[in-house]
């Protein structure tokens, strides 16, 4: 166990290799006006300096009349997720401060991005049937990026903690404030430890305590999340039946470009809810996800089999791995085989690299520090911050409710207190506020399940059969009231009203919360329907009486949609 002292020694041991600051250039992403992008030039590893690598970072100055001398600086989580793209987020959050958005070494947008596609196809591989071998993947990866000069055991927390202390020095604050997100709190918090005269504040969103064998808890922090969303029954009755019999979900590959089948296992699907609860509109439809995943509504894992796919192309993972591998699997016991595979992946991979162990930090700080949690966080849960935030001698810790990972993102009232906190670290008031945009939860009974509307939303011209209902239901409408005739009047006026009443149903469920939308239909879709079969009913009497074009083009329109809507969307 090392202090604090021993870390700021180790980052300026051996022969000095001063960073260098190259000239700013283009930003590789949108950014607000007044944003210079550039490279911090370092030693890959400190410990062995020789070859050196490019850090990116993104500096916002603020023109506002009331500028405060220090900045904030943030960077994202993963390890390997990118931290540019939340410069115009942060901007608006400290308008009065300058903002500071530094990468993680070996990122998208640092030199050179460790990029490790062998094994993201590996891990989704794990849905495909044989599984395919993880560590065979990651040892082409190794044997690649060596090829390519990289030496992995350069990537890890010390040696990004000691960028960012680097880059303060070279952009010349004097003093600044600490943001960290997920597993940049690790990274912060080494930052506070090894640069304290320069941290004038720490804020950890979703925090990750060095404490935490996170793998050996993985299973049970989402089993917690589950029972905190109400369903850990049903949850646990999904995987069972899952197990039993594994589901076939067309999904599409993101690396290759094209689909496929996965065979989902309910192992797989809790892997899959594992990273998809970190959104927290995801959580709050979670519940009536389960639950129809419980009763056997496998239409519904598309979005999820889906999702693994969007995860695999945000994170730079040979960086992943390397810092994992370096600093978090070696201090877990695996003593039992996880139900989730990226816990089991992660230590394949591991054990095919055989980095070197890190030596533990145990990075405190007595900088004014401010841990943000989430009720529903299925990776870094109240239960281990807030334990882990009241051993630092000045914290203050604030669970949100309804919040799951990266409480800012998510919660206007936590940004508010951020910001209040930054504003005077010292005091210990907390300003009152409400989130006045939760997302809206949904139970089992609130959504008529469907997997029209997901499917709707990868393929709009799939809504063409509403659409044309509905213009056939006015079109029929409008002349017949003009003219005084009852029955087709009727009939185009129950189309329309159907039509009217569904759309804004869907509406109001997709600004309350738009991932229900991958559940399904509100409740009161169903009671909607008896308009439209009460059109189709009254456009094929007015057929009987009167066969007319319009008359037989509306009562073939109506019955057609008919069969589309109750066989296929409900």
């Amino acid at each position: 166990m090392i202090t604090r002292v021993v870390l700021a020694l180790a980052l300026s041991a051996s022969p000095v290799v001063t960073p260098a600051v190259g000239a700013p250039g283009p930003c590789p992403v949108p950014v607000p006006a007044g944003t210079t992008c550039g490279f911090l030039e370092v030693p890959e590893r400190r410990d062995a300096p020789g070859r050196t690598i490019k850090v990116g970072y993104a500096v916002r100055a603020s023109s506002a009349p009331g500028r405060r001398p220090d900045p904030i600086v943030y960077m994202s989580g993963g390890p390997g997720s990118a931290s540019m793209q939340l410069m115009g987020f942060l901007s608006q959050m400290f308008p009065d401060r300058d903002v500071v958005t530094v990468e993680q070494r070996g990122s998208r947008y640092s030199q050179p991005s460790l990029a490790c596609p062998e094994t993201a196809q590996a891990l989704l591989g794990q849905l495909r049937r044989p599984r395919a071998d993880v560590g065979a993947a990651a040892a082409r990866c190794r044997a690649r990026l060596r090829e390519q000069g990289v030496d992995l055991r350069g990537y890890h927390t010390k040696e990004i903690a000691a960028d960012v202390v680097a880059l303060r020095r070279e952009l010349g604050y004097t003093r600044w404030n600490l943001f960290g997100v997920s597993y940049s709190t690790r990274v912060m918090m080494d930052v506070a430890a090894a640069d304290p005269g320069a941290v004038r504040s720490v804020v950890l969103d979703s925090y990750l305590p060095e404490s935490v064998a996170w793998y050996d808890d993985a299973d049970r922090n989402l089993g917690d999340a589950m029972a905190e969303l109400g369903v850990r029954d049903r949850f646990e009755a999904m995987i069972a039946r899952l197990n039993r019999s594994p589901a076939l979900v067309p999904t599409l590959d993101p690396l290759l470009g094209r689909e496929f089948t996965a065979r989902m296992s309910g192992d797989d699907v809790a892997t899959i809810l594992a990273e998809a609860l970190h959104d927290a509109e995801v959580a709050a439809v979670a519940p009536a996800l389960v639950s129809a995943l419980a009763e056997g509504h496998d239409e519904l894992l598309r979005p999820l089999a889906d999702a693994v796919g969007e995860g695999l192309v945000s994170h730079e993972f040979g960086l992943y791995h390397a810092v994992q591998c370096q600093d978090e699997v070696p201090f877990n016991t695996f003593t039992t085989k996880s139900r989730l595979f990226t816990v089991n992946s992660d230590k394949a991979v591991c054990d095919a690299w055989r980095l070197p162990k890190s030596a533990p930090v145990n990075a405190t700080t007595t900088a004014p520090v401010h841990v943000v949690g989430g009720q529903y966080d299925p990776t870094t849960p109240p239960r281990t911050a807030e334990a882990a935030a009241a051993a630092l001698p000045a914290e203050r810790f604030r669970e949100y409710p309804r919040m799951s990972h990266a409480v800012f993102l998510a919660s206007g009232c936590a940004r508010e207190q951020i910001v209040d906190f930054v504003g005077d670290p010292a005091s210990q008031f907390v300003r009152p506020c409400l989130d006045r945009r939760v997302p809206a939860g949904f139970q089992a009974n609130d959504v008529h399940v469907s997997a029209a509307p997901y499917q709707i939303s990868l393929a709009p011209w799939l809504a063409a059969p509403f659409a044309l209902f509905a213009l056939a239901s006015l079109v029929q409408f409008v002349p017949a009231a003009l003219k005084g005739r009852a029955l087709p009047a009727f009939g185009g006026l129950a189309g329309v009203a159907f039509a009217w009443l569904v759309a804004e149903s869907v509406v109001t469920m997709a600004n309350a919360n738009e991932s229900a939308l991958a559940v399904g239909l509100p409740r009161t879709t169903g009671l909607y329907t008896w308009l439209a079969v009460a059109s189709v009913v009254l456009s094929g009497a007015a057929l009987i009486r009167e066969r007319r074009p319009p008359q037989i083009a509306a009562a073939v329109i109506g019955a057609g949609f008919l069969i589309w809507w109750m066989a296929w969307v409900l």
